[in-house]
Order: C-alpha cells, then sequence, then structure tokens
C-alpha cells in the first residue's frame, strides 16, 4: 500500500528501549506486537494483567505501570492493538468482534489461562467487549476514561456526549482524517492530547507528542486508527452493529474497575454511572482528582497505586 502522506517511514518507532522486552505474538490469524518487563529469575506462576492502549496511543501508553505492575508480582504486557503501532495493520478487522478476539487469542497465546484487562478509551471498549464476548480468557477488568459501550451509545444519542460525538463524526470523512492525523506539521495529534488532559497537567510533553506522532506516522497506521471510530458509526446502520448491541446485553460476570479523570471533557459522567446497568458482578467507580482523558498518563504514580490497590485485593487465581 503506497503512503500517501509522504515521507520515508522512520525505523521501530515503537521497539522504544526500557527496562522491557519486544517481541511479537500471533493470534487470531494476525502478529501482535507486545512489551514485557524482564520476568527475574522466579518460577512462580503470576497473574497476567494485559494493558490495552486508546487513541491514537500504541503500548508505550502504559510504560509507566509496566515497571511497578512486576515489581509487585504480576506478569505485566502491553500489547498494540490491530492496526496501531508494531502489530499487523490489517486491511479490515477493526469492527469489536475481531479485536475482542484478538485480545482472547494473546491471553492464550502467551501461555496463560486468563489476565486481568486493563484498558483506556478504544482499549476499554475492547476490554467490555472481550469480558462479554469471551469471558473465559478475561478474570478481571480495569476501564480507564471508557464506559460500557451500551451506556457510551446512549450517551451519544441523548446529547450527553457532545465532544464525543463530534470526535466520532469528523472521522468519518475518507483520508482527510488520517492525512491530518500522521502529519506532525498539521499539529492534529499534539492538540488530540492535549486539548483533553486536565487543565493543569503536564501531559504530554514534546517528547511524548513525538513518541506517538512517529509510530502514527508510519502508514497505514493513521487509517487503522480511524477504522475503530469508522465501524461505530457506520455499524449502526448495518446487521453487525445490531449485533454487538444485542452481545452487550448480556451482563459482565466479572469484578469490574472503572477509573475516570474528574477533567475529563470526552466521557460522560452519565455514561460511567450507566455502565453498572450491564454488571452483575462487583463494580468500583473512581474519579482521579485534576486528570483529564489521560490519568494513567498525567498522574502515573496516583493512578499506579490505585490499579495496584485493586489487583493485590481480587481473589487469587486457582492453579492450573
Amino acid at each position: 500500500m503506497a503512503d500517501p502522506v509522504g515521507g520515508a517511514p522512520p525505523t521501530d518507532p515503537t521497539d522504544i528501549p526500557g527496562p522491557w522486552q519486544h517481541r511479537h505474538v500471533a493470534a487470531n490469524g494476525a502478529r501482535f506486537h507486545v512489551a514485557e518487563p524482564d520476568s527475574g529469575s522466579g518460577s512462580a506462576p503470576r497473574r497476567l494483567v494485559v494493558l490495552l492502549h486508546g487513541f491514537p496511543e500504541l503500548w508505550w501508553a502504559w510504560r509507566h505501570q509496566l515497571g511497578p505492575l512486576a515489581d509487585a508480582g504480576f506478569r505485566a504486557v502491553a500489547m498494540d492493538l490491530r492496526g496501531y503501532g508494531g502489530s499487523d495493520k490489517t486491511p479490515v478487522g477493526y469492527d469489536p468482534f475481531t479485536l475482542a478476539q484478538d485480545v482472547s487469542g494473546v491471553v492464550k497465546a502467551l501461555g496463560a489461562r486468563d489476565a486481568v484487562l486493563v484498558g483506556h478509551g478504544w482499549g476499554g471498549y475492547v476490554g467490555w467487549a472481550a469480558a462479554v464476548l469471551h469471558p473465559a480468557e478475561v478474570s478481571a477488568l480495569v476501564t480507564v476514561s471508557a464506559p460500557h459501550p451500551l451506556a457510551m451509545l446512549r450517551a451519544l444519542r441523548t446529547g450527553h456526549g457532545g465532544t464525543a460525538l463530534r470526535h466520532l463524526l469528523a472521522m468519518q470523512v475518507p483520508m482527510r482524517p488520517e492525512r491530518r492525523l500522521a502529519r506532525a506539521d498539521s499539529g492534529y495529534l499534539a492538540a488530540h492530547l492535549r486539548s483533553r488532559s486536565g487543565p493543569g497537567s503536564t501531559f504530554p510533553s514534546d517528547s511524548e507528542v513525538a513518541t506517538y506522532q512517529r509510530a502514527i506516522g508510519v502508514w497505514p497506521s493513521s487509517h487503522c486508527a480511524l477504522e475503530y471510530h469508522r465501524w461505530l458509526v457506520r455499524s449502526r446502520l448495518r446487521s453487525d452493529g445490531r449485533r454487538f448491541t444485542h452481545a452487550m446485553r448480556s451482563p459482565v460476570t466479572q469484578p469490574v474497575r472503572v477509573v475516570t479523570g474528574e477533567e475529563d471533557r470526552v466521557v460522560p459522567v452519565e455514561a460511567v454511572r450507566a455502565s453498572r446497568g450491564w454488571v452483575a458482578g462487583d463494580l468500583l467507580e473512581h474519579r482521579m482528582p485534576r486528570a483529564g482523558h489521560f490519568p494513567h498518563e498525567e498522574d502515573p504514580p496516583a493512578f499506579t497505586e490505585l490499579l495496584l490497590s485493586w489487583l493485590t485485593g481480587l481473589p487469587r487465581p486457582l492453579p492450573g
């Protein structure tokens, strides 16, 4: 596929060095890039925690959490979703059925029976879908700035999700949005991240913007990222959208933790509260003060402490 935005792609923009290892795993007919901290010398099995990034980021969004999770005894793995970063950029497969199966397959490819999913934004959307569609592979769910998909759809229909709806509709135009997202000189990615962070947030720095820009600028990453948005809107008129809505009416039975920022201008509070209606098990909600749409990057120490506190309180998984 030709590169319509011009310029030579950077070399390995997703293999960012750090206290982790990079590799690819095969699942659901595609290859997925994952980053995982060194496991150390211990041989005891550790609970798997799979971290799912949002738009327009990649696995590196969880750089602050990978080390502390590993130090606390968890097996932490951050993956690039389909179409992002170092994962395969397939021409199709950006519907939640396929994306949920991707995550289920990655869990099994990592040699685990199940995992705790931690998902931000679109990663949270996929996490909700995986918890319903592949419950055997999801032991618990943490969503960050990501209400239940049906609660979010209701908020969009009733006008409570104005910012999110405008963002979704702007992405439906062909080609122009991906060009704008892929080109650093458009300023779009930087403006997107900064406008959704809390008013006093130092995230994102120029270097953080540059890291995300390098990855999304590799064609066809920007196009693939926008296919998530396009499916959500176009599926409202198609049978697959109705099928997903029907499937997601099944209650989530796993423990759920919903984390949002008090200054998030994208996620409607009504949608977060309404998420309880689709959770049969335990649901805890936490709103982080002074944080916007990216609490795990805006206030990493507070978010990581919150996450670890909840994870360590989960029942221990059965051996086997």
